[in-house]
């Protein structure tokens, strides 16, 4: 199996997952030194390279692309791998290796492309997919993606075990999960369905209609066995400290997370899923519950 974004959370899981099981795993890295699990056999170069995506593609008959730019300025910094990169690994796949299988890891953010540049990219990565696509292809769209090792949720849900929660000032909002295990299970899934095949499906765990702010804040007291005291960050505060950031970023050269788009994001009022259509295609369900996955990143008391 090979795969891109090897690096990143999810595809380092995928890979672990992979060699567990005895999978031959080859991954695309951008620099030689960049670390891998032991067994990768590793191809250095970037999705725009012709030969690096030959050898990391040949004699494969699946492709995982969990690539992916998540921080950024501008829509051009997430375009230039969102987009661009996912078109490049299409063209060569569809010249060399037509028979390819492709798995896309997209992102439920691209239901609603006005609200950020990731957003936006990720959505016009998937424009890319039609009945034309010369490979057997899905897209997969998880929801915010937690479970240990993850960076970017952590930080809330560590606040959260030591009693406070600061959370965005928006108390209709529903917020969907999924555990890292059930992103791999259902990358796996949908490699072996054919009935997956062609299609966009959204994942997230069985909670799928979405979780409170207050519900997320009882779940983590109910697993320390503490108080968890919330605190409503106003939206226009949010905003603000994403302007703040990205001006920051402009000065000192470095890619922000927190931008207005991704203020935007996390003030969105409805992040809820319907993960029915890729149960009947694939025959998957998510099997960690909201309990299971917040003690795998939290640990014991």
């Amino acid at each position: 199996m090979a795969i891109t974004g090897i690096t990143g959370f999810v595809g380092r899981a995928l890979a672990d997952r992979l060699l567990a099981a005895g999978v031959d795993v080859r991954g695309l890295v951008r620099r030689p030194d960049a670390e891998l699990p032991a067994g990768v056999q590793r191809v250095t170069g970037d999705l725009d390279a012709k030969e690096a995506l030959d050898a990391l593609i040949a004699d494969t008959s699946l492709v995982v692309h969990c690539a992916g730019a998540v921080r950024g300025r501008e829509r051009a910094d997430f375009d230039r791998v969102n987009v661009a990169g996912t078109e490049a690994l299409l063209a060569r796949i569809g010249q060399v290796h037509p028979g390819v299988r492709l798995i896309h890891l997209s992102s439920l953010a691209a239901r609603a492309p006005q609200l950020s540049h990731y957003a936006a990219s990720k959505r016009a990565a998937e424009a890319l997919f039609d009945e034309n696509t010369r490979c057997r292809w899905t897209l997969l769209r998880p929801t915010a993606i937690y479970g240990p090792g993850e960076k970017e949720l952590a930080p809330l849900l560590q606040s959260m075990a030591r009693g406070w929660a600061p959370t965005p000032a928006v108390d209709a909002a529903r917020v969907t999960l999924i555990h890292i295990d059930d992103v791999i299970d259902a990358i796996l899934a949908a490699a072996a369905s054919t009935g997956a095949q062609g299609g966009c499906f959204e994942l997230s765990d069985a909670h799928s209609e979405g979780y409170s702010w207050d519900e997320l804040c009882l779940a983590v007291s109910a697993l320390r066995q503490r108080k968890v005291h919330r605190i409503p960050v106003p939206v226009t505060l949010l905003a603000a400290a994403g302007r703040v950031n990205l001006a920051l970023s402009v000065l000192f050269r470095y890619a922000p997370m927190l931008s207005p788009g991704k203020a935007r994001e996390l003030t969105h009022p409805d992040w809820s899923c319907d993960i029915g259509p890729f149960t009947a295609a694939s025959g998957w369900r998510p099997g960690v519950d909201l309990a299971q996955g917040l003690a795998s990143v939290l640990g014991p008391l």
